[in-house]
């Protein structure tokens, strides 16, 4: 049985792909009350997606993680963005919100066989080069004796099959007894792909029962692109991007409550203005105070928008229907502008899993 303890938790995004790869939480933290009740719902329904999840709602710095060293497989979690993210005051480190050091403790102190960690690709930006490389700097060493093989990778959510062009940054390690290197897993998903199925071939019509567009609906900086693949006569070998169409398919229009409920008031502004049906909607955003985004929405064929509701949010995120929002819309579009898509979370913990498979699982440094 492979374990994992979870900090910063959310409403489940990451927790959802670990369990997907198999991996078993021993702990799971969560500051925030909202995103707690979400967790608490969910498990108190006894789904078996979420069946015996040790959830707690506490502060990872007052949370003690010695008792469990030599038990967990893997130490995950997604630190807060707030710090780091392009929408934000840019403190980094200055920031009270930063948690890396919480990070970086649970794994001095959990000496995990491996740990994945994902943030905003903000964290990537040259204002914070040098903290980045502290980080990983104390990732490699977090003790005396207790040495991990650290790096990061840019991600793009839509490259590993979720509905949805989010850009992160993945920051893994695994403990100095792997005996193998380790190769982060290749993108499975390609707009390539995509385009392919729309413009090539039209499978993807077809597929959703439509009649194929006129190219005059493509966007001006993809038709050289698409021009190129017709003259390579070769289908990509990865699966096509998912799109927001994709990922409605089968979902009743909204209606007036629940999870699935209309919300009014949506309007497009420059930079604003909503995602299409049919490309790979634009990354989900928590806003400031709890309060979406613009980009939270969907535009319609006519140019009008409208929110997305918290089902259509959800399954953008992978999150699957069975997992219910309990919370007010504002809260639970803040906790899904905040979550990790779960084809992200479960293509990455099926990789840190198959390295740990390659470490001796006795060892464990002093």
């Amino acid at each position: 049985m492979f374990r994992t303890v979870e900090l910063f938790s959310g409403c489940g995004g990451l927790a959802l792909g670990l369990c997907k790869a198999g991996i078993v939480p021993l702990d799971m933290v969560e500051i925030d009350r909202s995103a707690f009740k979400t967790l608490m719902h969910n498990k108190n329904r006894g789904l078996d997606l979420c069946k015996g999840w040790p959830i707690r709602n506490v502060d990872v710095r007052a949370a003690s993680w010695i008792h469990l060293k030599g038990q967990v497989d893997v130490v995950a979690g997604g630190p807060p963005c707030q710090p780091f993210s392009i929408a934000g005051n840019h403190l980094g480190k200055n920031d009270e919100r930063d948690m890396w050091p919480e990070a970086i403790r649970a794994v001095r102190e959990m000496a995990p066989r491996a740990f994945l960690f994902e943030n905003v690709r903000g964290l990537l930006r040259t204002a914070f080069s040098d903290y980045l490389r502290s980080i990983k700097s104390q990732l490699r060493e977090p003790m005396c004796g207790l040495r991990y093989s650290v790096g990061h990778i840019p991600v793009n959510a839509a490259d590993y099959g979720a509905a949805q062009q989010r850009h992160r940054v993945i920051i893994y390690g695994y403990r100095n007894d792997v005996r193998a290197s380790a190769t982060p897993p290749l993108q499975t998903h390609s707009l390539n792909a995509l385009l392919w199925e729309q413009w090539v071939t039209g499978e993807y019509w077809r597929r959703h029962g439509l009649s194929q567009p006129s190219e005059s609906h493509l966007p001006k900086l993809l038709r050289g692109r698409v021009a190129r693949l017709r003259s390579e006569e070769t289908a990509p070998t990865e699966l096509p991007w998912r799109t927001v169409r994709d990922a409605l398919l089968g979902l009743e229009a909204p209606g007036r409550e629940g999870n699935h409920e209309l919300r009014t008031g949506a309007r497009s502004y420059p930079g604003h203005t909503g995602s299409t049906y049919d490309f790979p909607a634009k990354a989900l955003k928590a806003g400031a105070h709890g309060v979406p985004g613009g980009e939270n929405m969907l535009r319609r064929a006519d140019g009008t928008v409208r929110y997305f509701t918290i089902r259509e949010a959800a399954r953008l995120q992978g999150i699957p229907d069975e997992i219910e929002f309990p919370g007010s819309w504002c809260e639970n579009m803040r906790q899904l502008g905040n979550a990790v898509p779960v084809e992200l979370a479960k293509t990455f913990a099926c990789w840190v899993k198959e390295v740990c498979l390659q470490s001796d699982p006795t060892s464990l440094a002093a």
